[in-house]
């Protein structure tokens, strides 16, 4: 039976017999303050192909009351099971399904999603329908290329709001009319009900004026700074409808800040929603809000590259989430106005550094991935699909040409817009305005997986003058378990010469853009000139390769590597000396050391941010177990000595804030901590409001200093959400077997937790000093994790997989407990996936770990 499962089989064979026009979805939700099920009324209407066929429709639902179709009456025993709706006997041309059934609120994200704000103790909903769950709410013919019209008819409570795709209208005795959409998949429409705080305003340009809306939890509307997230906004749809000349294709534009969110945010036409973790309640770095900014891009960006044009199946799932993820960096980067003109280079430093991790897993897959069904699509929104995706398109502009690249985007989007597409359409219309054959190009990059490696081949004389230089190129074995060949690839590449200047600045004083190909390209042109300090791989960050320094240059780096004068090729160095680090080539200890020598200088705060994450990472899995506690203990010096030195008030004081609170652990370091938050202990400059608090007792909670006394008291200073998910993270963080045992209970012997605690819970719950403690919870995950799977939704599931893998008990015991279980559970593809990716994280580890006892002797 194929449960919720679809294969692309099926969809194919449903898109052959089936031409769906329009829905029409009546939704009863006036108990939703109680919470239960509602009432879902679905009447579609579509054409079918061949008289005497059959088909399906989708529905997840507790019951089903009536099913007709053509105006006969089928019997829902009957037609309805495995959720599916069986339709026999279709009409050729027009036929009419009237479904009625009793739907299910959520806790999980998934569906119609409900949550209750302890604030003031109303309900608030919002629809996540990616991928398959539209279906939750109303029977539909679940694949994105089925597109149709959409009007949704809801009731809601007295005083309650009601968004949707549609512009909102106004209620009659609580029941909301909505106009027909524009012809749209499934997945992207939305409902998003309840007593939200809203804030509109307009964008206006070329005579045509687009309502715009922020919506967020009233409890939550003092920390709303929609002239920020308005100002964002107006910057992309300026950029986006220059860039692809073709205006916004909706009558709206929502951005609805939402709680309990799983994702960062959902691209619903017209009506986007975000995680409101954005709604910013304390303060955070700059990062931060770039963070934000490029998320509302993201999403904005979908509106064309999603919505208006959707992947035929999910194989083309990277035509979305590529493109999208490609616009947001580019729009940061070149929008008149925009505060982040250097967004390259938190892409190279946090996007390409998730990719080359995804990259080199055992899963690894081609950017065009083989997506045989639902449960495919569900674990393969990934590092690959957004983050190598956009890489390679960032090559592809350099290759194609910006301008040529745009033009095509443009006439993809005239020629296919309200329709479905498939890769080659793109490269089509791309090949028309580039004049380039990019099937060869495609062959490489898209329908291959794995990486390449690139390292600057260079002699000099004894006067220092480059004689010959050349780039080589390798392809690595792919992971065990891959499916593939290594694969040489072309690559459009810069390399930059950096020299020191009177400064004591590394500058860059001659840049070359070339075409890499095959296992060695030679660079003529570079004979004859003067051998820089540096020598720079990928400058600007133009392809998507791992990149090597030269022994002269990587002694310079080690020394400078926080004086270049620019941010982007400092990323790029940190960036290729982590990746060192992750293929064990740097020990932990180098690796400590050269954060240790060049992060004071680094001034891009996403930057110092994620070394600090690094760092913290590389010491606790990847440094020789015996001399762990000692690297600890000069990283920990370390942040408390920058907290102390950086300037008051300002985001670098913030952030070693936060890397010094999770790792205290002298006495005399935790008494710090307390006396911050008790204010006996103050540091200039820095406010240790609502969430740094939080940060300060989970930590204290970890390392045995706090209690429940200590965290109840915190949440009644809190009671929020976010205080009640950080309570449950303090609460599993305690050093105790009792508490470890209820918070393992909480989540996997029990189904109650809504998705944001369950996802608390196991963040406290794994604490990679407590690997003692956390040893007997090893089997109990391989005894559970497979009824877990089975008897969860997807998202709930995943969190438990993922989170729970034991990857801080880095043993080749946990290798082969791994291997044993693999070998015997059978798990089904997606689930076998995703404990492949843990183990392989395991096993890079170990390797890291005996590279770093190496360098030691």
């Amino acid at each position: 039976m194929p449960g919720t499962n679809l294969t692309r089989e099926e969809a194919q064979q449903r898109a052959k017999l089936l031409t769906v026009d329009s829905y029409e979805i009546d939704l009863d939700l006036s108990g939703a303050q109680e919470g239960g099920t509602y009432r879902s009324v679905t009447t579609v209407r579509f054409d079918v192909a061949e008289n005497g066929a059959e088909s399906f429709i989708d529905l997840v639902a507790p019951a089903v009351h009536e099913v007709t179709l053509n105006g006969d009456a089928l019997d829902p025993a009957e037609v309805f099971k495995d959720s599916r709706i069986a339709l026999p006997g279709l009409l050729a041309g027009r036929n009419v399904l009237r479904v009625v059934a009793d739907c299910a609120y959520t806790n999980t994200g998934e569906g119609l999603h409900r949550f209750v704000d302890p604030v003031d103790d109303q309900a608030y909903l919002y629809t996540q329908f990616e991928v398959p769950d539209a279906r939750r709410v109303f029977a539909s013919f679940e694949q994105p290329d089925l597109k149709a019209t959409f009007q949704f008819t809801v009731k809601a409570p007295e005083g309650w709001t009601v968004i949707s795709n549609s512009p909102t209208p106004e209620p009659k005795d609580n029941v909301w009319v909505f106009a027909p959409t524009p012809r749209i998949s499934t997945y992207v429409t939305a409902l998003i009900v309840g007593p939200y705080h809203s804030v509109h305003s307009v964008y206006e340009k070329d005579g045509r004026s687009v309502p715009l809306g922020i919506y967020c939890r009233p409890s939550l509307a003092e920390h709303l700074d929609s002239d920020a997230i308005f100002e964002v906004t107006r910057q992309g749809f300026d950029w986006f409808q220059e860039k692809f000349d073709y205006a916004y294709p909706f009558e709206k534009y929502d951005q609805l800040f939402v709680p309990e969110f799983n994702a960062g945010a959902m691209e619903n036409a017209g009506a986007v929603t975000i995680r409101d973790q954005y709604v910013f309640r304390s303060k955070v770095t700059d990062a931060a809000y770039e963070v934000r900014a490029a998320t509302i891009l993201h999403e904005l960006a979908h509106m064309w590259f999603g919505d208006l044009v959707t992947m035929e199946w999910w194989n083309d799932l990277w035509l979305n989430e590529s493109f999208a993820t490609f616009a947001e960096a580019a729009c940061q980067a070149d929008a008149p106005g925009s505060k982040w003109p250097h967004s390259w280079t938190t892409f190279a430093n946090s996007m390409k550094t998730w990719a080359y991790r995804q990259d080199q897993l055992p899963s690894t897959h081609p950017i065009m991935a083989d997506i045989r069904d639902l449960d495919d699509v569900l674990v393969n929104f990934d590092g690959i699909t957004y983050a190598k995706g956009a890489s390679v398109l960032k090559q592809l502009v350099a290759y194609v040409g910006e301008d040529e690249f745009f033009r095509g985007v443009q006439a993809y989007f005239k020629r296919h817009a309200f329709g479905n597409t498939r890769l080659t359409d793109l490269l089509g219309a791309l090949e028309e305005t580039s004049g380039r054959d990019l099937k060869s190009w495609s062959k490489a990059w898209l329908e291959t997986a794995g990486i390449n490696i690139l390292r600057p081949e260079i002699e000099t004389d004894a006067e220092g003058t480059i004689t010959s230089f050349a780039v080589r190129q390798e392809a690595p074995a792919l992971p065990e378990g891959a499916k593939g060949e290594p694969t040489l690839r072309p690559h459009r590449i810069a390399v930059g010469f950096y020299d020191l200047d009177a400064d004591g600045r590394l500058v860059r004083g001659d840049r070359v853009e070339l075409d890499v190909d095959g296992e060695l390209t030679a660079v003529p042109e570079l004979a004859g000139r003067r051998r820089p300090a540096v020598v720079l791989l990928n400058d600007d960050d133009l392809s998507y390769a791992k990149v090597r320094l030269d022994e002269q240059s990587l002694a310079v780096v080690t020394e400078h590597l926080g004086d270049f004068q620019e941010s982007l090729p400092r990323a790029l160095c940190w960036a290729s000396a982590w990746d060192m680090t992750r293929d064990a080539e740097l020990a932990t200890r180098d690796y400590l050391s050269l954060v240790l020598s060049g992060v004071g200088k680094e001034s891009d705060i996403g930057v110092v941010q994620s070394l600090h994450r690094q760092v913290k990472l590389a010491i606790d899995s990847y440094a020789d177990p015996a001399a762990r506690e000692a690297l600890l203990t000069r990283w920990t010096e370390a942040t408390l000595a920058h907290l102390r030195a950086a300037e008051a008030g300002g985001d670098h004081q913030l952030a070693w804030a936060r890397a010094f609170a999770a790792t205290a652990r002298t006495p005399e370091q935790l008494d710090l901590l307390e006396g911050l938050l008790d204010g006996s202990e103050t540091i200039e400059g820095l406010a240790v409001d609502t969430e740094l608090r939080w940060a300060f007792v989970e930590r204290l909670a970890a390392v045995g200093r706090f209690d429940e006394t200590e965290i109840a008291a915190e949440y009644e200073r809190d009671r929020t959400a976010a205080g009640e998910r950080h309570a449950a993270t303090a609460r599993a963080a305690r050093p105790t077997p009792e508490a470890k045992a209820e918070a393992w209970a909480s989540v996997v012997e029990s189904d109650k937790l809504p998705n944001a605690v369950q996802e608390a819970v196991i963040a406290g719950f794994v604490q990679s000093d407590q690997r003692e403690l956390l040893a007997p919870y090893t089997d109990r995950y391989f005894d559970a994790v497979k009824g877990v799977w089975e008897s969860r939704s997807h998202e709930m599931a995943q969190q438990i997989a993922v989170g729970l893998y034991p990857a801080v008990q880095v043993t080749r015991e946990t290798l082969e407990k791994t291997d044993a279980w693999l070998s015997s559970a059978e798990p089904n593809a997606a689930l076998r996936r995703l404990v492949s990716e843990s183990r392989s994280g395991v096993e890079r580890a170990l390797k890291a770990q005996a590279a770093d006892a190496a360098a030691s002797r």
